[in-house]
This record gives structure tokens, C-alpha cells and sequence, in this order.
């Protein structure tokens, strides 16, 4: 009988069945490997081919008139000035509601909040928030935005219903960045007498600019695509205006009336172009989703590569 070097002698049975099990886990692992593979090469194939379907039906019809054009009921006339206009904006109001609230409350719960019950109870609802339906959010913004606050059907109401949508995701984000930084960078200050907003301001949020930033960024990809939200507030359809400039000629030079105005947005416009007869607007609404997909990879490309370049300037 064969000795595992001690004293203790085994039957050769129990080096077989050890060497029967040993390959029963290597063709698991490799039938999951392959698994994977061809699961990630159909996921791949089937947006190559949606792609594909866009660009063929849409990019015949993009062009600086279909760019700079209004909405129209001859489809060859049609354009999404409005919409992209529409959209830009209710990412500014997103982007300065969410990104501000999300990183504190992120800083807060990581950094400040005790570890009780309670604590642990608002980071599962957290959690859980980033996972609710968007039209929840449209229903909520609708009572309290539109009907309780009385903002009315504008850019100010759907800008936060989105910042809502997307506001879990910031302070998840915020909060796992802030966790890749070792705990001796923190023991270090306090060592050297900085407070503790010291430490974060000079030591956690430089490190963990780079995660943060793409966590914002995945979550404003994730808003510019939503329309349940919108659409339940009652964002309009077909608007052949524009918003009221935030710039002004005359002092104080920074008008506030555009955040009260009606709007639409690119996943509004094509949600009307799709619901129309015909193949000219629905060519329409494939050239505005090929517009919005190139935008939405492109903030993905982005923030994959601000995660890289600031992975590459941590040293610790």
C-alpha cells in the first residue's frame, strides 16, 4: 500500500477514486470553459447582427439634416434636433442631481456610518433599488415630481426621475471603489493626524477617482437608453421646439426657465417613429438607434478605459 509521506498507509482504491475525481473536476472545468466561450460568442454574434440590421436600415439616412432637422410628419423631412437637444440636457440635470448625492452618500456609508442593523438594512435596500424596474421610477417621479412638487411634465422632472433610476448605482459604485484602497493608507493618516475627512479628501477619493468615475459613467449609459421613466411623466412625442437657452445675453447671464420646459429625448423619438406606418420612418428610428448605441458603447469604451489608466497610476 502506498505511504502519502507520514505514516499513514492508504489503499490504492483511495488513489484511484482521488485520481477519478481530480479528472471529473478538469472536464468540468473544461466543458464550462467551452461553455462560456460559446455563450459569449452568441451574446457577441446576436449584437453584431442587431448592429448590423441598424446600420443597414439607419445609416443611409443619417446625415447634418437629419441632425439639425425637427420632427416631422413627412419622414424624409424628419430629424432629432429636438430629441439630442432633449437629451443632452436631461443628462446635465441627471448628472448634477445623482453624481453629488450618490459619492456622499457612497462616502457616508463606507466611511462614516456605524456598523449596526440599521446601516446594514439601508445597504440591502440600496442594493435592491438598483435592481427595481424603471417604470417604478417613472410611477414614483410622476406622483411626487409632477403631480406633488409640481414641476409639470419638464426637463427638471425627468432629469431627476433618471437621477432616482440611477442613483443606487452611484453610491454602490462609490462604495466598492472606496473598498479597494487598502486600510493601512487610512491607519497611516490617522497616524499623522489628519481627520477623517482629511483622510478621505486627500488619500481615498484620488485612489478611488477611477472607479467612481466609472461607475457615473455606466450610470449615465444606463439613463440615456431608459424611456419607461419618461414616458410616464408624459414626455411629449413630437416637439418641433427647442428648450429656452441656459445662456443669456444679459446679466445674470444663466437662465433657469429651459428646466421647466416640455421636452423628448432619442429613445422618445424612436419610440414614435417605430409606432408609425412605413418603412421611411422606420428607417428613422433605426439612424436614431444606431446614433444612440454609438453613444451608449462609447461611454462603456470610456469608462473601461479611465478604469485601466487609473489602475495603472495606483501604486501602493
Amino acid at each position: 500500500m502506498p505511504c502519502d509521506g507520514g505514516s499513514i498507509v492508504r489503499p490504492k482504491s483511495f488513489y484511484h477514486a482521488q485520481e477519478k475525481r481530480a479528472r471529473h473536476r478538469r472536464l468540468i472545468d473544461r466543458a464550462f470553459r467551452w461553455l462560456g466561450m460559446i455563450l459569449t460568442v452568441t451574446t457577441l454574434g446576436v449584437l453584431g447582427v442587431l448592429l448590423l440590421n441598424l446600420a443597414m436600415n439607419g445609416l443611409g439616412r443619417i446625415d447634418w439634416n437629419f441632425l439639425t432637422s425637427f420632427p416631422s410628419r413627412r419622414a424624409g423631412e424628419a430629424g432629432i434636433l429636438s430629441a439630442w437637444v432633449g437629451t443632452l440636457l436631461l443628462m446635465v440635470v441627471t448628472a448634477s442631481a445623482a453624481i453629488p448625492f450618490g459619492v456622499a452618500a457612497g462616502i457616508y456609508l463606507e466611511e462614516y456610518a456605524p456598523k449596526n442593523r440599521m446601516t446594514d438594512f439601508v445597504e440591502i435596500n440600496i442594493s435592491n433599488l438598483a435592481g427595481v424596474p424603471s417604470i417604478l421610477y417613472g410611477l414614483m417621479a410622476l406622483g411626487l415630481f409632477v403631480y406633488q412638487f409640481r414641476f409639470g411634465q419638464s426637463l427638471l422632472a425627468g432629469g431627476l426621475a433618471l437621477a432616482c433610476l440611477v442613483l443606487p448605482i452611484v453610491i454602490v459604485a462609490t462604495r466598492e471603489s472606496l473598498r479597494t484602497i487598502p486600510s493601512s493608507i487610512r491607519e497611516a493618516a490617522f497616524a499623522l493626524g489628519a481627520t477623517r475627512w482629511q483622510a478621505v479628501w486627500h488619500h481615498l477619493l484620488p485612489y478611488s477617482t477611477g472607479g467612481i468615475s466609472t461607475g457615473v459613467i455606466l450610470a449615465m449609459s444606463r439613463a440615456i437608453g431608459e424611456s419607461a421613466p419618461l414616458i410616464t411623466i408624459g414626455a411629449l412625442t413630437f416637439i418641433a421646439f427647442l428648450p429656452p437657452a441656459p445662456l443669456i445675453a444679459h446679466a445674470p447671464f444663466v437662465s433657469g426657465e429651459w428646466l421647466f420646459s416640455p421636452f423628448t429625448a432619442l429613445p422618445i423619438q424612436m419610440f414614435n417613429w417605430v409606432s408609425r406606418p412605413g418603412e421611411e420612418f422606420q428607417s428613422n428610428a433605426a439612424a436614431a438607434g444606431l446614433i444612440l448605441m454609438v453613444i451608449t458603447l462609447s461611454m462603456n469604451a470610456a469608462a473601461i478605459l479611465l478604469r485601466k489608466r487609473a489602475q495603472r497610476n495606483i501604486t501602493w
